[in-house]
């Protein structure tokens, strides 16, 4: 059975999120027991995200990595549920036709910093994966010229490894071995 997120009260579970119809012009997560809803991102997020999938798709593949790399999927963590930009999964967790993606089982996730969700992308959610101990996490800003900050967990918070800037190949290591100029990542 599905609500209407207007029909609810009180506290949130993540199988009642879940249970929401599809919406392709809001994204719900769930902080704790809060439900939080989004705007879908705009076409150069949407752009700049296919892309960067892309590339991480081939990147993996090369390297012979068992995951799945997955665009605006659910993954549930330990204080709630959200929806990371871009994930890379074990390939064995994605073998079931889910709507979800269990936090243990996620190596990467990437944020594209929108321009009302800024806080989020930079401070909430590399808190949350953070304590569901996700490998890695990467952030691509925008402006004032696309760049990829590269982070790496260490001792229960995300350590600055490298930085991605336009105009420059950068070599990433780690999940597997990637490279990257981010200043076409956006471009129409």
């Amino acid at each position: 059975m599905s609500v209407a997120a207007t029909d609810h009260t009180g506290p949130w579970t993540v199988d009642q999120v879940l249970a929401l119809p599809e919406d392709r012009t809001t994204r719900y997560e769930l902080l704790g027991e809060s439900l939080v809803m989004s705007p879908a991102p705009g076409l150069r997020h949407q752009r700049a995200s296919r892309r960067l999938a892309n590339l991480l798709e081939a990147a993996a593949d090369a390297a012979g990595a068992p995951v799945e790399v997955l665009e605006a999927v659910n993954v549930t963590l330990p204080s709630g549920l959200v929806v990371p930009d871009i994930v890379v999964a074990d390939r064995g967790a994605t073998v079931e036709d889910g709507v979800s993606v269990d936090a243990d089982a996620v190596q990467l996730v990437v944020e594209l910093v929108s321009p009302g969700n800024k806080p989020m992308d930079r401070k909430v959610k590399p808190m949350l994966y953070a304590e569901a101990a996700i490998p890695y996490f990467w952030r691509l800003e925008f402006d004032p010229a696309p760049r990829l900050i590269v982070s790496e967990l260490d001792t229960g918070r995300y350590v600055e490894q490298t930085t991605a800037l336009a105009g420059a190949t950068t070599r990433i290591g780690s999940p597997f071995l990637f490279e990257i100029d981010p200043v076409g990542l956006a471009r129409q």
